[in-house]
């Protein structure tokens, strides 16, 4: 059985009269990539806040790794790694003197912690300017030193808020590459994000998170069969786009006789066809496509908003 290093039962966060996480109630496996999805606002920060100690909860209960966050947060904390939306590191030393530092706050002994540095900076690519300023550095290197900075004392589960918030796509790129080899090492990864692309890239399960309260959780598959299909994309005669979206509900025209229709179960195929056919409707092109996340998320926000 897939040992459980996330535990949470209703856990929950005030801040004065605002609920920021509302009955939390999940389980994240060893090993495993987790999605932890919603809106800017909707409780993910705080909820890795709990998670690790530096905050108590209003209500509920939490384990990590076995121990109680809010009583073993200084031994928690020895065994996880926390990656914020900002690096926060110190632009005016060198990437080898940030590392070293921060490797004998860790507990690592000086000549330990030159050369995990030495090693990190080596696999992030950053060796042959580990003497540089940080200050000079792009907001991709910048990124790649903080991710190797959460390293240092080889933590069994990892935080990464919002890793790739702001960066260019071939800085996000590399970021993507290096949480992939981290799950390659049997790392956990417990993942914030409102990037639906990278959460389905990335993550082997995911949970969404609305206004601080959980909307769903599991893999895309069963997110999928359980809030909706996937994507009937239709190509009709352009001059009759308008008689289709008459035909069809929710449909979408993206122009040229393109016309999306979210949620569509594959046995729906053929009767939203033949009720195009008996419209008038000139077709040339039919596609059922797998849903995606962001499917399921914007469904889940119609649920919330209906």
């Amino acid at each position: 059985m897939v040992e459980a290093v996330i535990l949470t039962q209703g856990l929950t966060r005030r801040f004065g009269e605002v609920l920021a996480v509302d009955g939390l109630s999940l389980a994240v496996y060893r090993g495993e990539v987790f999605g932890f999805l919603g809106h800017n606002g909707a409780g993910k920060t705080t909820t890795v806040r709990l998670l690790n100690g530096v905050l108590s909860p209003s209500g509920g209960s939490a384990k990590v790794l076995g121990l109680s966050p809010l009583k073993d947060g200084p031994a928690l904390r020895a065994r996880t790694g926390v990656l914020t939306e900002t690096p926060s590191l110190d632009e005016r030393l060198s990437a080898q003197e940030n590392l070293e530092i921060y490797g004998q706050l860790y507990g690592l002994r000086r000549a330990e912690a030159v050369r995990r540095a030495g090693e990190l900076l080596e696999q992030f690519g950053l060796a042959e300017r580990a003497k540089e300023r940080v200050g000079g550095y792009s907001k991709g290197m910048k990124q790649r030193l903080a991710l190797a900075r959460v390293l240092l004392h080889r933590p069994e589960l990892l935080f990464l808020d919002e890793p790739t918030s702001g960066l260019d796509p071939v800085a996000a790129r590399e970021v993507h590459e290096l949480i992939r080899r981290l799950h390659g090492e049997g790392r956990t990864v417990f993942l914030t994000t409102h990037n639906l692309a990278e959460a389905q890239a990335l993550c082997q399960r995911v949970a969404v998170l609305e206004h601080g309260k959980l909307r769903a959780i599991g893999t895309l598959e069963e997110l999928a069969r359980q809030f909706g299909g996937g994507r009937l994309v239709l190509e009709v005669v352009p001059t009759d786009a308008s008689k289709a979206l008459e035909v069809l509900r929710n449909a979408h025209h993206q122009g040229n006789g393109m016309i999306i229709v979210p949620g569509v179960a594959r046995a729906q195929v053929p009767g939203l066809v033949g009720s195009l056919v008996r419209a008038g409707v000139g077709i040339y092109k039919v596609a059922l496509e797998e849903p995606s996340l962001e499917d399921v998320y914007f469904a889940l926000h119609a649920q919330e908003s209906a």
